[in-house]
């Protein structure tokens, strides 16, 4: 027997959607599951060969806070496809988080970011950059209240921090991995 949804009762609707399924599983019991829907998502890890850097953000997140007691998070651009191209979309969250104007995107994955929970499904890439590349100021959508700072890392530093277990963002650390398979040299001191 194939797992099959019984039941969908939407609990909220705001910015996110949470539901309570009803559910049947493989052996035939009856459970209960939670939903949370947003929608599909990018991430995009811009880096600079010439200076060996990778383009990152620091911003308030409230689970962060409310979990860890930490106030900022440390992290790649990220932010909802809101319907539009994957591509376009992660270049969109560039321009708005960093001023970054992004035109090569290498595709890393399509991946689920938290599978029992919620709907979200990430597009990854990484983006070469260059100085001549920033054209705007970033900090976030305005009417969003992101208050982002934008934080150029060398890779060297980023290396010791996911070696020290001190960079706690999973989509950068993915994102850092498949840069440091795809361009080890980048990676060297």
């Amino acid at each position: 027997m194939n797992p099959e949804i019984l039941e969908k009762k939407t609990v909220y609707q705001g910015w996110a959607r949470y539901s309570v399924l009803k559910v049947r599983l493989a052996d035939g019991q009856i459970a209960k599951r939670e939903l949370e829907e947003h929608g599909p998502a990018v991430t995009v890890l811009p880096y600079d060969p010439e200076r060996k850097v990778a383009a990152l953000v620091r911003q308030f997140r409230a689970p962060v806070l409310a979990c860890a007691g930490e106030q900022s998070l440390l992290e790649a651009i990220a932010g909802l496809t809101d319907g539009e191209d994957p591509p376009a979309a992660a270049r969109r969250e560039a321009l708005e988080e960093t001023g970054l104007r992004l035109t090569e995107l290498e595709p890393v994955a399509f991946l689920w970011t938290m599978p029992g929970l919620s709907t979200e499904r990430m597009h990854l890439f990484l983006a070469p950059y260059s100085e001549r590349d920033k054209i705007g100021k970033g900090g976030g959508a305005t009417g969003e209240h992101e208050n982002i700072d934008v934080v150029e890392l060398r890779f060297c530093e980023l290396m010791r921090m996911m070696e020290a277990g001190t960079l706690a963002d999973m989509k950068t650390f993915a994102l850092l991995q498949a840069l440091r398979l795809r361009r080890p040299e980048l990676f060297l001191d």
